[in-house]
């Protein structure tokens, strides 16, 4: 892994934050020479990225859902690495075709959806919308040898039975409805195994594995259906890091990690059992936990939850609070807790948008 002095001389100053719409790659595209591969359902264009020369071929998009924009970001910081001369052993023994935005309307509105309100994660078999065609024309001109489908999830997730942030969390989608493991399956999983070893000596506790329930309408277990080992990546939480900035960074390292191993021949070496190892991550997080909220508002039995929506004006992303559960959360965890039985929390709670959400009947 390069080390944080060397990520900061390739990282895309140009996209921070979550709101990245398509305006913000045009200078990137242009100076990459991206191909326009297709246009959304508004006329707006997709591009793809081409990279290296060799004999594996690796396909990848972000922002299927127009809102997911990490790895798009990190996306980006791996075009300007390689091209700096880093990683010339991928170059040398890869070939990419990279689209860093296949939802641009999504994009532009800050929505899962695309213009059509459609989920084009559940579009892989009917293929009804135009960016769902274009992925898949794609696919059959390029034939990969394998594909990296990213995606971003939300803060609720949790890593195994630990109250640790699930900041990233990978599947080796299913291909059929009985889970079991093709040859490309498990190819998948031997590269997900490589990765998350090395990810454990920078993000210990924080990697997990997604639930493999099978949906054919799904992109990712279509193309492993079609023989072709797919990893998902979710880019999650990192504690205090709403803009994902720092989960950025280690999908970067992820995504060098995997081309890496891929370029070098490597996969084999890893064990598919070892995949089985990695925890799921569990839906055990709120954003804001309060404990004893009975405390400042009657109208609360216990505990209260909380979850941000997240709300684009302006061309800025906020993240409003919202109620999301009421009642007794034993077992669950909060990015912020605040215990309603010690005045240093309340005061703590008081600084909060959370504390005007509740209505507190407490002076």
């Amino acid at each position: 892994m390069i080390s944080n002095e060397g990520y900061n001389k390739i990282k895309e100053a140009s996209v921070t934050g979550r709101y990245i719409a398509q305006n913000h790659l045009a200078s990137f595209f242009e100076t990459f020479k991206a191909e326009i591969v297709g246009e959304s359902v508004a006329g707006r264009p997709i591009h793809c990225l081409t990279l290296g020369s060799g004999k594996h071929k690796i396909m990848m998009w972000s922002q299927m859902h127009g809102n997911e924009s990490t790895t798009t970001k990190a996306v980006l910081d791996l075009v300007n690495y390689l091209s700096e001369g880093d990683g010339v052993s991928i170059l040398e023994n890869c070939t990419l075709k990279i689209i860093p935005m296949l939802n641009p309307d999504g994009a532009q509105a800050y929505t899962r959806f695309n213009a059509n309100k459609v989920d084009l994660n559940r579009d892989a078999q009917a293929r009804t919308q135009p960016e769902s065609k274009v992925l898949r024309q794609l696919f059959d001109t390029f034939k990969p040898h394998f594909c990296f489908n990213l995606h971003d999830q939300r803060t609720i997730y949790n890593v195994g039975k630990t109250n640790m942030p699930a900041t990233i969390s990978f599947l080796a989608p299913a291909h059929d409805v009985n889970r079991t493991i093709s040859e490309s399956r498990s190819t998948s999983m031997r590269l997900i195994v490589a990765m998350h070893q090395s990810l454990q000596k920078v993000l210990p506790g924080q990697v997990a594995r997604y639930d493999d329930a099978f949906n054919e309408n799904c992109v990712g277990d279509t193309f492993q259906m079609l023989n072709t080992p797919t990893i998902l990546f979710e880019a999650g939480h990192y504690t205090h890091d709403y803009a994902r900035e720092t989960t950025r960074i280690y999908i970067f390292h992820a995504l060098v990690l995997a081309l890496d191993c891929i370029a070098k021949e490597r996969v084999e070496e890893f064990e598919q059992e070892d995949y089985f190892s990695i925890p799921e991550n569990q839906k055990l997080f709120f954003d804001v936990l309060v404990l004893n909220a009975y405390l400042i508002n009657s109208n609360y039995d216990e505990d209260v939850g909380v979850l941000f929506v997240e709300v684009l004006r302006d061309g800025k992303v906020y993240f409003e609070p919202k109620v999301e559960k009421a009642g007794s959360l034993s077992g669950f965890y909060g990015h912020e807790t605040y215990d309603c039985s010690k005045l240093e929390d309340i005061n703590r709670l008081k600084r909060t948008s959370t504390w005007n959400l509740l209505s507190p009947d407490f002076k």
